[in-house]
């Protein structure tokens, strides 16, 4: 079977769509777009399976609209929410993002570097599957923690070429190296060497926060997710230490199941689940965003500034 149906086969039966709408051409779902338990496709994987098999045709050319289902959507918002914040810019006049390169192996990510005067610790930001360091949602909360006094740094975990294969998107294990490189940049680099560092991870990218702060000697000092997926970190997640703060909107339902089964799992001692009231997966609501950038400055301000580190045993 091809690399990438294996990869669809396994995004459809744990859900990797939430929130979105899963639409098919009525003459070919034959019942394989109705969703099982938990937001799951399994008729729909099951057909994958069958290969060559009418079935299996049928599949195949809704995988092909399943890729692109969300992101008109998600794109229409993103140029809205870009707009407005040409319009309404939250930081100083006088901060600007430096853009540098991380060293990573192989090769090197891009990443955008704001380092507010007298800044406290700094939040270096892991995007979800599909995204960029251009993500404008991150891009806002970022605003927010520096008018809060916190560094940040938005980088790419992946590489132009990568990014073009889709199977490299959900390689976690790839993208934690990267996150973990950028820690490694920050420790060391003139600006911010000394500063505390915290994690803000979106959609998967949560999970590859919670798998870096996971290892062994981790320096980082508090994770906050946003709409993640910290099921997909597994029985890693009893290996998390420091503070962790699961950030889900209160209609984003499938999801929120997950960070519930999630938090139970953590083994932190300082760990929180917190609802946005009204809001969706993509927190694209009035106000919605403005209030997660609310509660993770709070929580880094809170936790961040006090602990030593994960320092996972």
């Amino acid at each position: 079977m091809h690399s990438e149906a294996r990869i669809f086969i396994a995004m459809l039966e744990t859900s990797q769509f939430p929130g979105h709408p899963v639409v098919f051409p009525s003459e070919c779902s034959m019942g394989m777009n109705l969703p099982g338990p938990s937001g799951r496709f399994p008729l729909l994987a099951a057909a994958l399976r069958k290969g060559r098999s009418p079935a299996g045709s049928c599949a195949r050319r809704m995988v092909r609209n399943l890729r692109n289902v969300s992101r008109p959507a998600e794109e229409r918002e993103e140029r809205a929410m870009s707009q407005d914040l040409r319009r309404n810019p939250s930081s100083g006049p006088d901060l600007k993002e430096e853009e540098v390169r991380v060293p990573a192996h192989p090769g090197t990510l891009e990443a955008d570097l704001a380092v507010p005067a007298g800044a406290r610790g700094v939040i270096i930001f892991a995007h979800g599957s599909g995204s960029s360091r251009r993500s404008p949602r991150n891009r806002a909360v970022a605003e927010h923690l520096r008018d809060a006094g916190f560094s940040t740094l938005l980088l790419d975990l992946l590489t132009s070429e990568e990014d073009e294969a889709f199977s490299s998107r959900f390689d976690l294990k790839l993208m934690t190296s990267r996150l973990e490189a950028a820690t490694s940049w920050i420790a060391t680099s003139e600006r911010t060497a000394g500063l505390p560092v915290g994690y803000f991870g979106a959609s998967t990218g949560a999970a590859v926060a919670l798998l870096a702060a996971a290892e062994i000697g981790s320096p980082v000092g508090a994770v906050v997710s946003r709409g993640g997926r910290p099921d997909l970190v597994g029985p890693t997640l009893a290996a998390v230490k420091c503070p962790t703060l699961l950030i889900v909107g209160s209609l984003d339902e499938g999801v929120l199941e997950l960070n519930r089964r999630a938090l139970e799992l953590l083994g932190c001692a300082r760990k929180e689940l917190s609802v946005v009231p009204g809001a969706s997966h993509l927190f694209g609501e009035e106000g919605a965003l403005q209030d997660v950038a609310g509660r993770a400055a709070r929580w880094f301000r809170r936790y961040l500034l006090k602990s030593p580190g994960c320092r996972s045993t």
